[in-house]
């Protein structure tokens, strides 16, 4: 339990670093939660007008993905896992469980009042280390969505759902690994709700259409 907790602490304060609040605060002088959406994200940091941090944002809110992961993997595979030569707790699980604490804390912040963004980004991070051919999968599946809907947001929930299916079908991933990737894929829908409401209204921002509304941020 002592190396759960030690993992899941790293990963949750990893995940919340606000790095497009940082950026932007620091870069413009400006609080990116009083611009657009409010969101914190790579998405919303780039329709401020400032693309080239948006761009940052979205490596550096992955690398704080793929960082949390990484550690996980390294205790692991440690002598803290270790009982009698073999681990003591499945190393895959306990990526998985960094990647799930990875997330929450990009969603939920604690050092800007848990108001944090919709964790896709964080999540692509956690989820190449993790399961890296289903990732890549869930990767192609979002840009033939984007392609043929032009809709980020949708090609972004479809991928959130196909990415547990394809960890455990094609990537063997052992069940309980599978309910934590599970998890966040239903945190990143749940955070999808306003654009779930503007896809049944029909009037969700397009790629490369006139913008309607700066709530659909998808990172």
């Amino acid at each position: 339990m002592l190396l759960y907790s030690i993992i899941i602490v790293v990963a949750y304060l990893l995940g919340s670093i606000p790095f497009g609040y940082i950026l932007v605060k620091t870069f413009r002088g400006e609080d990116i939660r009083l611009t657009g959406s409010g969101n914190i994200g790579a998405t919303n940091v780039a329709r401020s007008g400032a693309k080239g941090l948006g761009v940052a944002t979205l490596l550096l809110d992955a690398l704080k993905g793929t960082c949390a992961v990484w550690i996980a993997h390294a205790l692991g595979n440690s002598s803290y896992n270790s009982c009698g030569g073999s681990p003591c707790i499945p190393v895959t699980r306990l990526m998985a469980s960094a990647a799930l604490a990875a997330v929450l804390g990009h969603m939920f912040p604690v050092w800007l009042k848990f108001r944090g963004g919709k964790g896709v980004a964080t999540a692509v991070g956690c989820f190449f280390v993790l399961f890296p051919v289903a990732m890549l999968i869930s990767l192609g599946f979002f840009l033939l969505i984007v392609a043929l809907t032009r809709y980020i947001s949708l090609g972004s929930m479809l991928a959130a759902i196909a990415f547990p299916i394809l960890a455990y079908f094609v990537e063997g991933a052992h069940l309980p690994s599978v309910m934590l990737v599970s998890a966040i894929s239903l945190l990143i829908i749940i955070k999808h709700h306003q654009n779930i409401r503007r896809l049944l209204a029909g009037n969700e921002n397009r790629l490369g259409g006139k913008k309607t509304s700066t709530a659909g941020d998808t990172a």
